[in-house]
C-alpha cells in the first residue's frame, strides 16, 4: 500500500488537497479541501500521462529505439500509456504482422503500450489493411509518416474503421505540395537557401479529411497540427458537430522558424512554422480546439541526425522533456493553466482513445505521476533513457520534474 498525505492532486474539476491511498491497484481519497491553486513549489499528483503519438521503432528499427527503452523513457516522465505508431518492419497491416510487436510489448514494456495498426497495406496508400481483423487488437488506425492521398480510399477507410468503433489518427500531408521541402517555407528557408514545406500541404489534407469525417461520421483525429489554418478548420468542424479531435506537439507550442539552426535537432515533420502559427496553436489549446499534446517522439541514431538541417532524418525525441518544457514556457508564463496542461496530457487522450485513467477519484485505477513543480534542471538529450539523443530543447533550463510513476498501483519508476 502507498499513501500520500496532504497531497495536491488533479481532478477533472480542479486541484484538491487530501490523502491519497493506493491499494490493490486502486485509488482511495480522504475528505479533501475544495478546489485550490497549486503553488509553483508544490509536488502535485497527476493522473498518469498519455502520449497518443510515439515511435518505439520495434520491430524492425531497434537500433534507433526499442519498446523497452522508449517505455522506460516514458515512465521516467510520468507516462503510463504510450500509443505506438505503425511505421515498423513488418508494418502491422495484418494480424500476423502485428504479432511481433504485441510479443515485444508483452515481454518488455515498462508502461502501458497500445499499438496502432496501419490503415493501408505497407502504409503504401494503395489498399486497405485487414481493418476488421486488427480492430480488436489495436488502439486505432494510422499511416503515420504518410498521408493517404487517395480520397476514395480514405472514405472507405473511414466507413470501415467507424463500423469497428475505432479512431483514425491521420498524418495530413498532400504530397504534390511538398516539392522536396524539408523545413517550413518561410523566412529562414529563403535566407539560408533551403527548400520549404508550405503550410497548405498540411491544411489542405486536414480540410479534405474533415469533410470525409463529416460525410461518414467517422471518429477522426489529426496528428501533429502545426499550421494556423489547420486549427481554424478543426475549430469550425467542431462547431458543426464533426467527430474530430487533434493534437499538437511541444515543439510547435514553444518554438518557431526563428529558432532554427543548421542542426538536425531542429528537423521534424511537420516543420517548425511561424510565430503566428504558434500563437494560433496556443489559443487553440486554451479554447479546446487543440484537444491534446503528443510528443511525436521519433528517435534516430546520432549519424542519422548529425547531417545538419538539410540532410538529417526528420524526427526528435520528446517524452522526458514535454511536461517540464510546457510547464516552464506556457504555465509559468501565464499562457495556460496547469490544469489545462494536465488535461491535455492525460484526460483528453484517455477520453478520445478509450484509455483508463485521466482523473483521480475514489476507485479509479492507480495510474499516477508525482511531479515536483519546483525542481529546476537542464534538458540534456543524452541523459534520457531513450536511445535517441536529439531534442530541439537541448540545454534549456526548465522547472518541473517527475519523481515517481505508478501503474496499476505499482511503482514503475522512482527517482
Amino acid at each position: 500500500m502507498l499513501e500520500f498525505k496532504d497531497a495536491v492532486y488533479y481532478t477533472t474539476e480542479g486541484f484538491r488537497k487530501g490523502t491519497i491511498t493506493v491499494s490493490d491497484g486502486r485509488v482511495s481519497l480522504s475528505p479533501s479541501v475544495g478546489v485550490i491553486g497549486p503553488d509553483a513549489n508544490d509536488k502535485v499528483i497527476l493522473p498518469g500521462l498519455a502520449d497518443v503519438h510515439v515511435h518505439l521503432r520495434e520491430p524492425g528499427f531497434s537500433y534507433k529505439e526499442s519498446i523497452a527503452t522508449g517505455s522506460e523513457s516514458g515512465a521516467r516522465a510520468g507516462y503510463t500509456a504510450l500509443l505506438a505508431m505503425p511505421n515498423l518492419d513488418p508494418v502491422p497491416d495484418s494480424v500476423e504482422h502485428l504479432g511481433a510487436e504485441l510479443d515485444a510489448i508483452a515481454l518488455t514494456a515498462v508502461t502501458g503500450v497500445f499499438p496502432y495498426a496501419a490503415l493501408t497495406v505497407g502504409e503504401k496508400g494503395k489498399e486497405l489493411s485487414d481493418i476488421e481483423g486488427l480492430a480488436p487488437r489495436v488502439i486505432g488506425f494510422s499511416d503515420d509518416g504518410k498521408g493517404v492521398q487517395n480520397e476514395a480510399l480514405m472514405r472507405e477507410a473511414m466507413r470501415r474503421v467507424k463500423a469497428c468503433g475505432k479512431v483514425i489518427a491521420a498524418h495530413c500531408e498532400a504530397e504534390e505540395l511538398l516539392r522536396g521541402g524539408y523545413i517550413h517555407d518561410g523566412a529562414y528557408a529563403r535566407a539560408h537557401g533551403h527548400k520549404g514545406i508550405c503550410s497548405e500541404s498540411e491544411w489542405r489534407m486536414v480540410e479534405r479529411d474533415v469533410r470525409l469525417a463529416e460525410e461518414t461520421g467517422a471518429a477522426y483525429h489529426v496528428c501533429h497540427v502545426s499550421a494556423k489554418e489547420s486549427v481554424d478548420i478543426v475549430r469550425r468542424a467542431k462547431a458543426r458537430g464533426v467527430d474530430v479531435t487533434c493534437e499538437t506537439a511541444p515543439h510547435y507550442l514553444v518554438l518557431t522558424e526563428d529558432d532554427l539552426k543548421e542542426d538536425g535537432r531542429f528537423k521534424m515533420n511537420p516543420p517548425l512554422r511561424t510565430a503566428e502559427d504558434r500563437e494560433a496553436l496556443i489559443e487553440g489549446l486554451r479554447d479546446g480546439t487543440v484537444d491534446m499534446i503528443a510528443t511525436d517522439h521519433a528517435p534516430h541514431t546520432d549519424e542519422e541526425k548529425g547531417r545538419g538541417l538539410r540532410d538529417s532524418l526528420m524526427g526528435v525525441i520528446g517524452l522526458e522533456f514535454a511536461f517540464p518544457v510546457l510547464y516552464t514556457e506556457l504555465v509559468l508564463t501565464g499562457r495556460i493553466t496547469l490544469h489545462r496542461l494536465a488535461e491535455a496530457m492525460s484526460t483528453a487522450p484517455a477520453k478520445r482513445f478509450g484509455l483508463r485513467g485521466g482523473d483521480i477519484r475514489d476507485g479509479a485505477p492507480a495510474d499516477l505521476a508525482v511531479i515536483d513543480l519546483g525542481r529546476e534542471w537542464t534538458v540534456r538529450g543524452r541523459e534520457s533513457a531513450s536511445m535517441g539523443n536529439f531534442t530541439p530543447f537541448e540545454g534549456r533550463r526548465v522547472k518541473g520534474k517527475n519523481i515517481m510513476t505508478i501503474l496499476n498501483g505499482e511503482i514503475i519508476w522512482k527517482e
